[in-house]
């Protein structure tokens, strides 16, 4: 496999959804795109609660694990530490152009808001956005507070894409999984990967005219 030169950064963190970034990072690693992946800790336990996955607690392991089960080329994906400062994400003179956070708490999108950089996360996520490239933001709470909503306008009022993961029901879903696919098939839009998970609007009416 060659890989592609434009990689993307992926960052998991404590929020309900980890179904959402999984199979985010699964379409990503059959688009053939690097991936440097961030798991928050909380992430894990979520990850463990809502899926069949259990990381191994080491770095290493788990990363092998990730790259087994989701198909990874040798050296396509790698897992960072939180504590890994040297990584190419936390600098702008090295880190991808693409950024998604996918799900996002409200206290990472609070730390991002602030630029506090408490952690990788929120530090590769900042030089995102100095660096003026994209980053999706996947908040996932219901409902929001005004200071979520205040987060969220200062975060897009500085470039950021604030998408919440709401599936649509005019294609029918028939599983849990065609509803995830609805949500990561915007993502996979909005980065310019090409997707067969979902038509866009409109575009199955024109394939099915005669």
């Amino acid at each position: 496999m060659n890989l592609r030169d434009d990689g993307i950064t992926l960052a998991l963190t404590g929020a309900s959804g980890a179904q959402y970034g999984l199979r985010l990072l699964e379409c990503l690693l059959a688009a053939e795109r690097p991936v440097q992946m961030l798991i928050s800790e909380p992430a894990r336990v979520v990850i463990g609660m809502e899926t069949n996955e259990q990381l191994p607690g080491r770095n290493g392991d788990a990363q092998r694990h990730l790259a087994t089960r989701y198909g990874a080329a040798e050296g396509q994906l790698r897992l960072l530490g939180q504590s890994e400062w040297t990584a190419a994400c936390a600098s702008g003179s090295g880190a991808p152009r693409n950024m998604v956070i996918c799900p996002c708490t409200t206290g990472t999108l609070a730390g991002l808001a602030a630029g506090t950089s408490n952690n990788l996360i929120e530090r590769a996520a900042d030089v995102v956005m100095k660096e003026r490239g994209q980053l999706i933001l996947v908040p996932r709470e219901m409902p929001f507070s005004t200071l979520h909503l205040e987060n969220m306008l200062r975060l897009s009022r500085a470039g950021a894409v604030i998408m919440p993961p709401s599936p649509g029901f005019y294609h029918h879903p028939q599983r849990i999984e065609d509803m995830v696919d609805f949500v990561v098939a915007r993502i996979l839009d909005h980065l310019s990967i090409p997707q067969e998970l979902m038509p866009r609007w409109g575009h199955e009416r024109e394939h099915r005219t005669p």
